[in-house]
């Protein structure tokens, strides 16, 4: 991405010191963390520093080439690594490779890290380009969370065939799910599609059914933490409500997202293991005051409890065609799992 006129990845590695944007304190103010210990890139995973399926799988295997090169014993990284983010499945892929890579030598680590977060960014680019085609000219689209630039190494995947129509001269509006209680998509795609120049709208959360009930929305594109095997697609919780509506009434529902988060080994969607975040994150929102510093507010009941399951999951038959780098997927064609 370019920020300022200088390009950005989301998160990348120099040395043995992982740097990635704070993702927790944009759009307010734009930031680079350096984290010096694999420790440290664990708790920005956790807290999500960094947050999107291939931004984590990519900060995922940094900190595993940091735990080699560091003198950690592979074995327990590996386990605090996983224990991070559950659900994403490009977070355990990249473990896996670098863990296994590192067996052979730390350089082998460093390499296979290295390479997972480009291969992430070129797919990411593929993405765009296979699914542009999708987006006539004229059209408005509704996104949900964030799947951009902040939720990969580069490009993103949701956002990446937007990108792509919009570098090619066509019309398009974009909506923008605001995604609480994070509001990944009124802070950080809003964000994104004004540093891009692309017209778009935060929506709140529950305006969907309506804009599609109205004819506003013409398709919707949203990514994925992980991917089952017959079809099914876990992603931020909301997705599921919108691919309801979109078959209720006809419009195309499509899922981008690379083949590291397709997941063979989890055969039904409902084997997905579902984050539950603090209720904190329900409660509390952050943002700046009059004099610009950041604050962190409750905006629910004082005493009341709240429930924060982070993801849910999409069945396959609702879902028009799975966006990756090697084109357009039906959800019944994923024999390449058989």
């Amino acid at each position: 991405m370019i920020v300022g006129g200088k390009h950005y990845r989301t998160v990348w590695m120099e040395s043995d010191q992982v740097f990635m944007i704070d993702q927790n304190k944009l759009p307010f103010v734009f930031e680079i963390n350096r984290l010096i210990t694999y420790e440290e890139t664990c708790q920005a995973i956790e807290n999500m520093t960094v947050r999107g399926a291939g931004a984590i799988g990519a900060a995922a295997g940094f900190a595993m080439a940091q735990a080699f090169m560091q003198g950690i014993d592979p074995i327990t990284a590996r386990q605090r690594i996983r224990a991070t983010r559950p659900t994403a499945r490009d977070l355990f892929f990249a473990v896996e490779e670098v863990f296994t890579a590192g067996l052979n030598s730390v350089e082998s680590a460093c390499s296979a890290a290295q390479r997972i977060a480009d291969k992430n960014a070129d797919a990411a680019l593929a993405i765009g380009q296979a699914g542009e085609k999708l987006i006539a000219d004229g059209a408005h689209i509704l996104t949900h969370c964030n799947a951009g630039w902040l939720g990969f190494v580069d490009y993103g995947s949701a956002l990446s065939p937007v990108y792509q129509a919009h570098r090619n001269g066509k019309k398009i509006h974009v909506y923008a799910d605001e995604t609480r209680p994070r509001s990944q998509g009124a802070r950080l795609t809003a964000w994104e599609l004004l540093n891009e120049g692309i017209p778009h709208t935060i929506l709140p959360d529950n305006a969907g059914a309506y804009m599609m009930s109205k004819g506003m929305i013409d398709l919707i594109i949203v990514g994925a933490d992980r991917i089952a095997a017959n079809g099914d697609a876990a992603n931020k919780i909301g997705t599921l409500e919108k691919a309801i509506v979109a078959a209720h009434y006809g419009i195309p529902f499509y899922v981008a997202a690379p083949f590291s988060t397709f997941d063979k080994d989890t055969i039904h969607g409902n084997d997905i293991e579902i984050e539950y975040r603090s209720a904190d994150e329900v409660h509390y929102q952050m943002g700046p005051d009059a004099e610009g510093k950041l604050n962190k507010i409750r905006v629910t009941n004082p005493g009341s409890d709240a429930l924060n399951p982070a993801f849910d999951v999409t069945p396959a038959e609702l879902i028009t065609g799975i966006i990756t780098e090697k084109g357009i997927l039906k959800p019944d064609q994923l024999n390449f799992f058989a």
